[in-house]
């Protein structure tokens, strides 16, 4: 690497940055030969840097990507920087990784391109043999927040014990992901997980479907009903939205915190309790105290271990990373469709709205654009109308776009960006050359 970066004036030091960095980084010559390969990139791959070194990035990464849509030649070729693309890679003992990678080209000080450096992040959740059991549950938190990572961090050793976990945010920044890895981090992972709403039933069905009822508590009871409770013994119960539970409800549930049992309804004995409680709300617990509308009590019995989640506005540096992540997700549930990743343009659209629905709109952003881009990469006229940059007036009004013009938006803006190289137009699309053509014979651009 030293040798390698003489020309940028970086030499030992340059060498110890990048061997402290998290992302893994290589770089090649313009033969495709690595010449540097970074301590985070042997961790990641399993393959050490000895080895890498001299031999092609295609050989130590082993990904078919390389065939057809080679991030690291399309931004040599066009001389310009590549962000935020998915691929998969093959680990060093056969298990294929899913990667975020960016890439771009390397120059010396003329401003001859000599080569290209590539950094890659390894997405959620591949279990390769010998990786624990806590860090394959934590990498589903896709974040680079300060405060987040602190709680990742902790989250098997609050898991382990069996204290009562108050989780705050607003709704659909994951409060109900976190309930569910204390759980799968617990001693109770083999028990069962069970949630129920607070504030999703009415008052005079709550108490009844928490500790359930006997048969002839009320009319129509004929027969014994477990509650959430009983349904959950030896494993976790999530009280969502516990900020909406009746007053009247707050002393039983404090009850069976303290002394862990409760009565069903119609009962006569009370029954234990083996249940660890996760709770969650979007409203202000404190602040109800303060008003009369909360018990304290309870309150307090439930805040042993408070974790506040950041709305996703608080934390746009995460946005590319879960934008990878749900694109993953889709991947398996499109077959036939090649979609590659989404354009800047794309990105600085969606790390520049402040979603109020959090984590849960943005998820939906991506599953509405995967509907409507044919393949390759996503553009802004996939996305919801609401995000779509401001068009010119038309005479044929405020139309939505048909899937027939949106593809052949995506071809022609695909074919520009490459100057016109249809290959590599296709490649970065996920088409075939006669598709493309087909695509384009509308409008008679389909003469070479």
């Amino acid at each position: 690497m030293e040798a390698f970066l003489e020309p940028f004036g970086c030499t030992s030091m340059c060498s110890f940055i990048m061997d402290s960095v998290a992302d893994g980084v290589f770089t090649i010559d313009l033969n495709w030969k690595i010449t540097y390969f970074n301590r985070s990139a042997e961790l990641i791959t399993g393959v050490s840097a000895e080895s890498a070194l001299g031999r092609t990035c295609a050989e130590v990464f082993r990904t078919r990507d390389c065939e057809g849509a080679c991030v690291l030649k399309a931004c040599i070729e066009r001389d310009q920087r590549i962000l935020h693309r998915t691929m998969t890679i093959l680990h060093k003992d056969g298990t294929p990784m899913q990667v975020t990678i960016s890439a771009a080209p390397l120059k010396d000080d003329t401003g001859r391109i000599i080569g290209g450096v590539e950094t890659f992040r390894e997405l959620t959740g591949f279990e390769r043999p010998g990786r624990p059991k806590d860090d394959r549950t934590t990498q589903e938190f896709c974040t680079r927040d300060p405060y987040l990572s602190d709680v990742v961090r902790i989250l098997p050793q609050i898991a382990e014990s069996d204290a009562t976990v108050l989780l705050l945010g607003e709704s659909g920044t994951g409060k109900e992901l976190f309930a569910r890895a204390v759980h799968r981090l617990s001693g109770r992972s083999k028990g069962p997980f069970v949630a129920v709403n607070c504030g999703a039933l009415p008052e005079q069905l709550m108490e009844s479907e928490l500790f359930g009822y006997k048969a002839g508590a009320f009319t129509d009871a004929r027969k014994d009903k477990p509650g959430r409770f009983e349904l959950a013994e030896g494993g976790t119960l999530l009280l969502d939205e516990i900020g909406d539970l009746p007053y009247s409800l707050q002393a039983k549930i404090l009850r069976v915190l303290q002394e862990r049992v409760y009565e069903p309804l119609g009962g006569v004995r009370s029954q234990k309790a083996n249940v660890r409680v996760v709770a969650s709300t979007n409203r202000d617990l404190a602040r109800m105290v303060d008003e009369g509308l909360f018990r304290g009590d309870l309150y307090y019995r439930l805040n042993v271990v408070q974790f506040k989640l950041p709305p996703l506005r608080e934390r746009s540096q995460d946005i590319p990373l879960l934008v990878e992540h749900f694109l993953r997700l889709r991947r398996g549930s499109t077959p036939g469709k090649q979609i590659s990743g989404v354009t800047p343009e794309v990105m600085r659209i969606l790390t520049r709205y402040d979603y109020p629905g959090n984590i849960r709109e943005l998820e939906n952003i991506i599953e509405y654009a995967c509907i409507l881009c044919p393949g390759g990469l996503i553009e802004a006229g996939h996305l919801p109308r609401h995000l779509r940059p401001a068009a010119p007036a038309n005479n044929g009004g405020d139309l939505p776009m048909s899937m027939v013009e949106i593809r052949l938006q995506a071809a022609q803006r695909a074919v520009r960006r490459n100057q016109g190289n249809r290959n590599a137009a296709c490649r970065e699309l996920g088409i075939t050359k006669d598709t493309l053509r087909r695509i384009l014979r509308s409008t008679g651009e389909d003469e070479e």
